[in-house]
């Protein structure tokens, strides 16, 4: 049998938390192999064992060196060959943990195939390729390796001047034991150079990092724990044992109700019963049955701050002037939902909506019913439960309060989609059902001067983008023209068409191209 032998320098990058397999320590292996040769060989692929030997000089560089070995096989009925391949190596570290290293290597080979003609020649080459260890304990660790054998000018007398050949193997490694004890400040029986815990106290059990463990995490290191069982969350003595303050067999820290009188029986939480639920248990409650929700005072009795017979927690409404007839949730009658109770209210039939004074009566007469009276409503004739403003005007744009710091800003365009204005088909001509909503907008833009209003037409997809354009463009102005006739300011207004742009809905159905040929108010800045 020959002999295939490759040679590694190994440099390792990064730092391993499992140190003893870098530091000046020797590393022997044994391994399978399979070796796929360059076509221009017309050679097949063989699997053969090998060894390797390497040292390592600290957490960042090692050397190697390896010998791959294959069977003899027969080229023709007299040739036979028996390939032997050789080399060194740089070999770099990407990725350390625990158990796990993974490297890549580059370097130098021998290749030497030693049969008769025409394959009686030697090569040698440079190689890089990739690995990975994966350790079982500080001392073996499983290797898996793959590898490229570049040739830039083979001695063969046929093919090209330069091949490849490619080598993948597997195997294990065994590290050097440490020479020595070493140093172990601490006394843990882990030594300085691998501890990662060097102060751990007298006593204490470690892992194998030097690191002390505790099973319960009470804050007491296994080893040094009396109570090694103590219940998660238990507060523990410096011993690990934990603590009953007041003697109910609830420990401290798990206890929700830490000063239970002596004798009194406790639940899981340590706390003694509470039939009623109102938070006084029941050896201290002088009010055993107290409704649920009710608030109660330190004798767990209920309150009822505004004396209407109905308890504080459960009454809706507790500040009820005195005198005042309840109903079960504690709240005054109200026949006439004006907002003054009965027994006050001089006028119980007041119509719904109606604003009235503190003693229940209309407060001037409101045609519209939107709670503005008619001597100061400026938009008499608003629609019935619309809302208004305080000029009893339509409220065309919702206020946004300031947005929260952190959180999105507030969009910058308030936006009022005027349902129920439509124009006759293919024009900018306005239906007649169209007025009655465009006279509620020019009362709250004339009541309102402040506010300056872009009017953006809209269409669906179909027919051309530019005729689009130019209808939505008409449809807008035509608005623009129908509010300035009833009184606003032409500078106060903009009118702009854009076409299928930004659809309110899907273009595919009647209905939805229906929502999108529309017109929208826009408030500006």
């Amino acid at each position: 049998m020959r002999t295939l032998a490759a040679v590694g320098l190994a440099i390792v990058l990064g730092t391993s938390t499992l140190a003893a397999q870098y530091e000046r320590r020797y590393e022997v292996g044994a391994f399978a192999a399979f070796t796929k040769y360059d076509q221009a060989f017309g050679l097949d692929n063989k699997i053969g064992g090998g060894v390797r030997f390497a040292y390592a000089f600290g957490p960042a560089l090692s050397l190697e060196a390896e010998v791959l070995f294959q069977p003899p096989y027969s080229i023709t009925p007299s040739t036979d060959i028996e390939p032997v391949i050789a080399g060194g190596s740089v070999v770099f570290n990407a990725l350390n943990r625990d158990w796990l290293s993974f490297y890549v290597l580059a370097g130098v080979s021998y290749l030497d195939f030693g049969a008769s003609n025409p394959y009686r020649f030697t090569d040698g080459g440079v190689h890089g390729g990739a690995g990975v260890r994966v350790f079982f304990s500080d001392h073996v660790a499983l290797r898996i390796e793959g590898r490229g054998i570049y040739t830039p000018t083979t001695t063969s007398t046929f093919g090209p001047k330069s091949v490849t050949h490619m080598v993948g193997s597997v195997g294990f490694a065994m590290f050097q034991a440490d020479a020595a004890p070493a140093a172990d400040a601490d006394h843990d029986r882990v030594g300085d150079k691998r501890d990662a815990c060097p102060d751990t106290p007298a006593g204490a059990t470690v892992d194998k990092k030097g690191c002390p463990t505790d099973a319960d995490a009470d804050g007491v290191f296994n080893g040094i724990d009396g109570c090694p069982d103590t219940p998660h969350g238990a507060t523990v003595d410096a011993t690990g044992c934990p603590h009953d303050q007041d003697n109910d067999k609830v420990l401290d820290g798990l206890d929700q109700c830490p000063d239970t009188p002596a004798g009194l029986t406790v639940d899981a939480k340590g706390c003694p019963p509470d039939s009623d639920g109102d938070g006084v248990n029941d050896g201290l409650d002088k009010c055993p049955d107290t409704p649920a929700g009710a608030t109660v005072d330190p004798t767990g009795c209920p309150i009822d701050s505004d004396h209407d017979l109905v308890w504080d927690g459960l009454d809706k409404c507790p500040n009820t002037p005195a005198g005042a007839v309840v109903d079960a949730s504690g709240c005054p009658a109200d026949g006439d939902r004006d907002g003054v109770p009965d027994n006050l209210d001089r006028c119980p039939n007041t119509p719904a909506g109606t604003q009235v004074d503190a003693n229940g009566c209309p407060v001037g007469k409101d045609s519209d019913g939107d709670g503005v009276v008619d001597p100061q409503d400026r938009c008499p004739n608003t629609p019935a439960g619309s809302r208004v403003d305080q000029f009893g005007c339509l409220i065309l744009f919702e206020e946004r309060a300031p947005a929260a710091p952190g959180a999105p800003a507030a969009p910058a365009r308030p936006t009022l989609i005027l349902q129920g204005v439509t124009f006759q088909t293919g024009r900018s001509v306005l239906t007649a059902q169209s007025y009655a909503v465009l006279d509620q907008v020019a009362g709250s833009l004339v009541a309102n001067p402040e506010i300056r209003i872009e009017i953006a037409g809209y269409t669906d997809n179909t027919g051309s983008l530019a005729l689009n354009r130019r209808l939505s463009g008409s449809r807008a102005l035509a608005v623009r023209a129908y509010l300035a006739r009833k009184g606003v300011m032409p500078n106060r207004m903009t009118a702009f068409g854009f076409g299928p742009s930004n659809p309110v809905s899907t273009n595919t159905t009647p209905e939805g191209r229906a929502q999108n040929r529309r017109v929208e108010l826009h408030k500006l800045p």
